[in-house]
């Protein structure tokens, strides 16, 4: 992506999940937003968004961070927020095992109180590795910690995915993950620290 376009699909993201008080914009109960509202209090903001531009953001990023509503008219994050939003997800049985992508210098922090969601309202899981460490190296050397969240499920914890794939949580005790080690791919092979 070039660089402007990567500038102002940030500017989307931060507005869209964390502050749409920074442009005077109302998110909906669902995290939705009018795009014809986005773009012109952007502009008033000075940042130069367009339909188009939006419409291009959320179809060529790789994450799948944004969904367009059915009628077209408007936007929102799938997940990430840090203001409450209902995304009207419902709770799914996950798979067995989940990931979780970290950096290493979390990783004590981590093993000893489990994953909070911090300043957002849910811990994110990957369904496989790749993806975890991709994650995890995005905040310096990365390390994957597999979820046990079948055990998770069966204690009464829920999980959500959402439209792009993320798994959802709102906590993982420490007594539920495992730092996965070479090329383990499940809770079963991961030795716990």
């Amino acid at each position: 992506m070039e660089p402007d376009r990567l500038k102002k699909s940030r500017f989307l993201s931060y507005v869209l999940r964390h502050d749409p008080d920074k442009i005077g914009i109302r998110l909906d109960r669902g995290g939705w937003v009018l795009i014809e509202d986005l773009v012109s209090r952007s502009r008033a903001a000075g940042v130069s968004l367009s339909e188009e531009l939006i419409r291009e953001i959320v179809r060529t990023c790789d994450k799948q961070r944004y969904a367009i509503s059915p009628d077209g008219k408007r936007i929102r994050a799938n997940q990430g927020h840090s203001v409450r939003v209902d995304l009207g997800l419902t709770a799914m049985e996950p798979p067995t095992v989940l990931y979780h992508g970290t950096a290493t210098r979390f990783l004590d922090s981590i093993l000893a109180d489990g994953l909070r969601p911090g300043s957002r309202i849910h811990v994110h899981l990957s369904a496989d590795i790749p993806t975890a460490m991709k994650v995890g190296s995005r905040h310096g050397k990365g390390v994957v910690l597999a979820v046990d969240s079948k055990a998770m499920c069966d204690q009464g914890h829920e999980f959500f995915v959402s439209e792009n794939g993320v798994w959802l949580t709102h906590h993982v005790p420490q007594q539920f993950l495992a730092i996965v080690r070479g090329e383990d791919s499940g809770a079963s092979r991961a030795e716990k620290e």
